[in-house]
């Protein structure tokens, strides 16, 4: 133990372990995380530490399939790798410290000022009384400018308890909102004072409105309809599910690329992944695992006690540690689990009603695959909105005209919610659907184009970015065992289908350059249907290349804002007198090119 450590509270903290824990530091028990393979947890440890020489921290990990747990038994379509595979960290604190702050931050969009609602969790692990004082301060993350100091009223922590403080109302003036576009963040430091110790906990946040009005999503104000991909984690089989933070940076990256600002995932995700999410732009659908309708086999009327309990503490521990995402767009509550069997109706209703009391201002769904027949009586009619995996002509029998149909009779059946196509595309994963990437270019374009047509469709989540790794796979074997799912490769490389979910996914739908060598006029036509939002913020930039495909000259106009279905022309102008070609980009403001068009004289 170091010497600083003497007077501290030492807790180890380990962000997943799948899926279960048992921890000791020198032969003694510190405790246990069962069954819960994708949530972080921590231990306090101080009492078992020597003070001078040698600590051994000791982790038994079991990673065989469990019928009490979720996912239950075989019942997931993933890859069930085990051990200790995402980071383990020290935390060391006062004795009396902060173990978690929890940020709802909110805009007046009139006034253009953020509400902010601070919860403090404070614990105090001494055998004395502890009183002291909390102060915070909001700093904006791309000035470093410190927006908001308040410090509040003393505060009791009796020995050996932790209490919540909520701080009063709080208010950002000329706060900066949110968006995918636009990710502004903020970070909130709160600090614990007295008895002669001193601790800080900081954490980062966003403002932003998410709103359901007229059967559509609104973000701060607009009504926005969304595109997206979702990706299968632990695919790459170099890393399986202790991927490093490159490998989460590479994918991301090809996902934004792929213009994804809405994703969703089986399965509460590495924070890694959330923070990326967080400051590049994309909203993120994050789930307690419970896949398939193999969970509730055996049951009759009511969920299996220990399933429910399982699946009630792995959304709070998830709700817990990632609440303070704005990326966070939604929490999923379960995936196809045959939402209008009696025990899966239950499980998912109750799911839905507790994630209401942790989180009240955050979405609620789950990814149904029981809405062709009777969709009134799915357990979707209790969520915020309407999460459909659609596979006609993929694992469902029929046509796009089949799916036009079915997709009326769930509007019908909830016309006021919107719809989120929250899975849909080709896998050749039976011997009567063979890998054929033109197929699966085919379903994306005709299944898009259906959704198009409606104006109650709000989101669109293709499946899937990668071929991913699953113990129920029917290609490859060992580490490469797969489902050919994907627009790219286990190792990332890109299919044919990868440009095409490009192209499909932008809210550019028509990008025309025209002009000669030294001068172009740039043509941009918006999407009126998904994926359609504002461009805030865009520009164009034009590369030329020389002899050699040497970049020579960029050039870059701001474009206007442009609204769904609208249209901007703007020109650009080029010193070089010759070029071989020049390539046209729609940027983002985040940096990411949103189409490309490449000229050639």
């Amino acid at each position: 133990m170091r010497p600083g450590w003497k007077e501290q509270t030492v807790r180890v903290e380990f962000e997943a372990v799948f899926h279960s824990a048992t921890v000791w530091v020198n032969g003694q028990e510190a405790g246990k995380h069962l069954r819960k393979g994708y949530t972080a947890f921590a231990f306090d440890i101080t009492s078992l530490l020597h003070a001078t020489g040698k600590n051994l921290l000791v982790v038994m990990v079991d990673s065989s399939f469990d019928q009490k747990m979720l996912p239950r038994g075989h019942s997931s379509d993933w890859s069930p790798d085990g051990g200790i595979y995402r980071p383990v960290h020290l935390l060391i604190a006062p004795k009396a410290y902060i173990e978690r702050v929890d940020v709802d931050a909110v805009p007046d969009l009139a006034t253009k000022t953020g509400s902010l609602d601070i919860s403090v969790v404070l614990r105090n692990s001494s055998h004395h009384d502890f009183r002291g004082e909390i102060s915070c301060d909001v700093i904006d993350e791309a000035s470093g400018l410190n927006v908001l100091h308040f410090r509040g009223p003393g505060v009791r922590i009796p020995a050996g308890k932790a209490v919540d403080q909520t701080l009063p109302g709080l208010k950002i003036a000329d706060v900066r909102l949110w968006h995918f576009d636009a990710p502004n963040l903020y970070s909130v430091s709160v600090v614990l004072e007295g008895s002669g110790s001193s601790h800080e906990f900081t954490a980062s946040f966003g403002v932003r409105k998410i709103e359901i009005k007229d059967s559509s999503f609104w973000l701060n104000g607009e009504r926005v309809r969304l595109m997206g991909v979702e990706r299968m984690a632990g695919s790459n089989p170099g890393y399986g599910m202790a991927e490093p933070a490159s490998w989460i940076t590479h994918d991301h990256d090809d996902m934004k690329n792929l213009n994804c600002v809405l994703t969703r995932v089986h399965w509460p995700q590495d924070r890694r992944v959330l923070e990326y999410c967080d400051r590049q732009g994309i909203f993120i659908q994050t789930e307690v695992p419970a896949w398939g309708p193999d969970t509730f086999k055996g049951m009759q009327d009511e969920p299996a006690a220990e399933i429910l309990q399982n699946g009630l503490d792995q959304l709070q521990e998830m709700i817990a540690r990632d609440r303070n995402h704005p990326c966070i767009f939604s929490w999923g509550l379960s995936n196809e689990i045959n939402g209008q069997n009696p025990p899966a109706y239950k499980f998912a209703k109750r799911m839905c009603e507790e994630a209401a009391k942790l989180d009240p201002r955050r979405l609620r769904s789950y990814a149904s695959n029981s809405l062709q027949t009777n969709p009134a009586n799915d357990v979707s009619q209790w969520m915020d909105f309407i999460e459909w995996n659609e596979y006609y002509e993929s694992w469902y029998r029929g046509t796009p005209e089949d799916l036009r149909r079915k997709l009326d009779e769930v509007h019908q059946a909830f016309p006021d919610k919107p719809i989120v196509i929250s899975e849909y595309g080709y896998c050749a994963c039976t011997p009567d659907r063979p890998e054929g990437d033109a197929r699966r270019i085919e379903i994306l374009r005709e299944h898009t184009r259906v959704f198009r047509e409606t104006e109650y469709v709000a989101g669109l989540i293709f499946f899937c970015y990668n071929d991913y790794r699953t113990h129920v796979g029917d290609k490859g074997s060992g580490v490469l065992k797969q489902r050919v799912h994907g627009v790219a490769d286990l190792l990332g490389a890109p299919k044919p289908s990868y440009a095409v979910l490009r192209e499909e996914s932008s809210p550019i739908e028509a990008l025309e350059c025209t002009g000669s060598t030294n001068s172009f006029a740039i043509h941009v036509q918006t999407r009126k249907s998904v994926p359609a939002y504002t461009l805030f913020g865009y520009k164009v930039r034009g590369t030329l290349y020389g002899d050699g495909n040497i970049p020579l000259e960029e050039c870059e106009a701001a474009l206007p804002a442009v609204k769904p279905g609208g249209s901007i022309s703007v020109s650009l102008q080029f010193k070089e007198p010759s070029a071989s070609r020049v390539e046209f980009n729609i940027l983002r403001p985040t940096g990411f090119s949103a189409r490309t068009r490449t000229w050639t004289p």
